[in-house]
């Protein structure tokens, strides 16, 4: 193994965002140590470091991270994405949400503390603001409105709460809609981008919700990556931020430039019709700003689309059915006072 580089830990470093992060500290210099149980990564997206003495993968859950655990000895930052990321399937499996991503990662927290990392860096929600006013601030109210939600808030309360008692230097960057290569193809009915590619493969019809004027704030995954990065390498602690673009772009843009055809589903209750970022804080603090534009980056999706075909082909029937959950109980929670 190579020394004398800093080593950090990438949990879920095989999934979307964990592995440009690993790709980004490589080039910055850093051996990583990877764990993920590839629910929802692949081998595949860690494959230019193949036979990289600097870059460790351990197959395996975050739950079975122990205190003494040792792919975290030695280790500067632990980079923390790991988790259950399908929103939709939350409202059948709470309880599967609420273990992994509250008590695995309070089992990642433990193994930084005992490890003694000078900074934990952990993958939050702006799900945790409900239907918020925008531009969304940090001081925003607290009003997650689904499992998913719930869960991602609970897990960087736990951060928090250990950065306080244990003195573990903490930060929490609640992401907005980070979309680019290598987004996750598991079977559950999830983000636009995985469910639009698979579409387009096939020749079938885009599935809009609503009238596709609804708005999200996407971030392009290397932007993403370089925010936590810079998050770790920060003296700051104890913080959160915001991230996003701070350019909301609507779902009928993103169709424009997948080209397509439509088919519109019904409006979900208890989303927002535009998401969008107030990342004055991150880029004060911080020194970061987004790089990618929208334009481009799904030129880059479009480029590796392959990538998806592998991944449930959806249409109006199957979304109905897999969302008839979410219809259920978020119409009765968008019904109480």
């Amino acid at each position: 193994m190579s020394t004398g580089k800093p080593l950090a830990v990438v949990t879920g470093g095989a999934g979307f965002i964990g592995s440009h992060a690993v790709d980004l500290l490589v080039d910055r210099g850093f051996r990583v140590h990877v764990i993920d149980n590839l629910y929802g990564g692949r081998e595949r997206n860690l494959e230019r470091h193949a036979g990289n003495a600097d870059v460790v993968v351990e197959i395996r859950d975050i739950r079975g991270v122990q205190p003494d655990d040792a792919l975290f000895g030695g280790a500067r930052y632990v980079l923390h994405f790991a988790g259950i990321g399908d929103i939709v399937p939350s409202i059948e499996a709470p309880a599967d949400y609420m273990d992994v991503n509250v008590q695995g990662t309070v089992r990642v927290l433990e193994a930084a503390r005992h490890a003694g990392v000078a900074k934990f860096v952990y993958a939050a929600s702006s799900s945790c603001y409900g239907l918020a006013a925008v531009p969304t601030r940090e001081d925003h109210p607290i009003d997650p409105k689904y499992p998913y939600a719930l869960s991602k808030w609970m897990g960087e309360q736990a951060g928090f709460h250990w950065h306080r008692v244990y003195g573990l230097p903490f930060n929490a960057i609640r992401i907005f809609n980070a979309y680019g290569t290598r987004s996750r193809t598991s079977g559950a009915y999830g983000a636009v981008f995985g469910v639009f590619l698979r579409q387009k493969l096939a020749g079938k019809p885009f599935t809009v919700v609503g009238d596709g004027t609804q708005t999200r704030d996407f971030l392009y995954v290397t932007d993403v990556a370089s925010a936590f990065v810079a998050a770790a390498e920060s003296g700051i602690a104890g913080r959160f931020w915001n991230l996003g673009a701070g350019k909301p772009q609507s779902v009928n843009r993103l169709v424009e430039l997948l080209g397509g055809d439509t088919v519109h589903i019904p409006k979900r209750p208890g989303e927002p019709d535009c998401t969008w970022a107030d990342i004055s804080r991150i880029s004060a603090e911080l020194g970061w700003s987004p790089k990618v534009s929208f334009e481009d980056g799904v030129a880059r999706i479009l480029a590796d689309i392959d990538y998806w075909r592998d991944a449930p082909l959806w249409d109006p029937a199957s979304i109905e059915g897999a969302t008839k959950a979410w219809h259920r109980y978020m119409a009765k929670e968008a019904s109480r006072p």
